[in-house]
């Protein structure tokens, strides 16, 4: 029999070499260590079992495990293969974790991001959510345990930093379903659970340099070529989100260049005139081949009788990172208004194009038309510009008189 003393002064070899217990146990040497070992016989085939190393696994838990693999054996199991899927098992299960998942979703997601959308969503999974759901098995979690997580939250009065929290989490579980290791998303149980947040209407972005990253997120856009299209005319056209996705194609003059809107379109029941820049015509080009012979410019994906839906816009700003309070579709409006104005732009044309109602009802009597040169040389001017923060470029401003 081998004891702890033995095993302790055993010497080191370039030869390896064992001293053997009982039971099929041995401690094998070796220069780099010694180690457990079980010689067994299973389906006629002499086999080896490793058990562990000296002396992280001593003697008497050696004996164990040689004793827990012998009963396996008169249950017909054999130790090293159970041992094998018992580590798959535990592999898998790490895989299947709630943060295994949310940083495979969020690798596979940000590409399309916003830099500081992704480091935001990551940051906020990492503090708040991570240390009490990042081991549990992703599959398991319930909506109670979501819902503890986010109180949490609620508890230091960051309301809106809950809500965020619930929806990053719930596309974690949409994306766990999708692959095959969650069945449901619990975080829709939630909904009314937590304290109302009040929505910031109409988000828009107006920093130049994160207005370039967002127009370079929109380039490389990888959904519907029908939405990156319109995704890339909103900001050059900056009409309101239910006047571009009912654009027709009747409604464009290639010559001029302009897109004249029908009065019953527009908010205000009047015709509407957008100068088109060259920028703007070059998408409209690029999609005419696609949409052309239909009567919307930007079509459902269901039916081309009908232009698109009034959530495509917004869907696709989200999917690019882009959160409900940072951008929507009408936020290119304030976008155009703010950074035209920065730039010295007369308001009164800033204001036509962007046809606001005008309270004095004099000047409301202008023609649609008013302003429409200086309105052609503002288009033209904001689409180059535009093209400059996408390239990154330092724009300089010039006052526009």
């Amino acid at each position: 029999m081998l004891t702890d003393v033995a095993a302790r002064n055993a010497k080191f070899s370039d030869k390896p070499y064992k001293i053997s217990d009982s039971g099929g146990l041995y401690l094998l040497v070796k220069s780099t260590g010694k180690y457990w070992r079980m010689n067994y016989r299973y389906a006629g085939k002499q086999k080896t079992f490793a058990i562990g190393v000296y002396p992280a696994v001593s003697l008497v838990n050696a004996r164990k495990k040689r004793d827990e693999a012998r009963e396996l054996l008169a249950k017909d199991i054999d130790p090293s293969l159970n041992k094998a899927i018992n580590k798959q098992i535990v592999r898998t299960a790490a895989e299947h974790t709630f943060k295994a998942v949310a940083l495979e979703w969020h690798a596979k997601t940000s590409k399309t991001w916003a830099e500081t959308t992704a480091t935001n969503i990551k940051r906020y999974l990492e503090k708040d959510i991570f240390p009490w759901l990042g081991n549990r098995v992703i599959k398991d979690i319930s909506a109670p345990e979501l819902l503890a997580v986010l109180r949490k939250i609620e508890s230091r009065g960051a309301h809106e930093k809950a809500q965020r929290c619930r929806e990053y989490a719930g596309r974690v579980f949409r994306y766990a379903i999708a692959t095959g290791r969650a069945e449901r998303d619990p975080s829709g149980d939630l909904r009314g659970a937590l304290t109302p947040v009040k929505v910031k209407h109409h988000a828009s972005i107006t920093d130049p340099k994160t207005i370039g990253a967002l127009l370079r997120s929109i380039s490389g856009f990888s959904g519907s070529y029908i939405t990156r299209c319109a995704l890339q005319l909103a900001p050059l056209v900056f009409v309101r989100p239910g006047e571009l996705r009912h654009a027709e194609w009747a409604e464009i003059d290639f010559d001029k260049p302009e897109w004249r809107i029908p009065g019953h379109k527009m908010k205000m029941k009047e015709p509407h005139i957008i100068p088109l820049s060259a920028q703007a015509v070059e998408i409209l080009q690029s999609i005419h081949p696609l949409t052309g012979d239909g009567q919307y410019i930007f079509p459902s994906i269901r039916s081309g009788a009908r232009p698109m839906s009034e959530n495509t816009i917004n869907a696709a700003l989200r999917r690019m990172g882009y959160e409900k309070d940072e951008m929507t579709g009408h936020g290119f409006r304030s976008m155009a208004s703010t950074l035209l104005h920065e730039h010295g732009w007369p308001h009164e044309a800033i204001e036509r194009q962007l046809a606001h109602a005008e309270r004095n009802k004099v000047v409301a009597a202008y023609n649609y038309a008013e302003h429409l040169p200086k309105r052609k040389e503002m288009m033209c001017w904001w689409a180059d510009y535009l093209d400059e923060l996408a390239a990154g470029a330092k724009v300089v401003s010039f006052q526009k008189t």
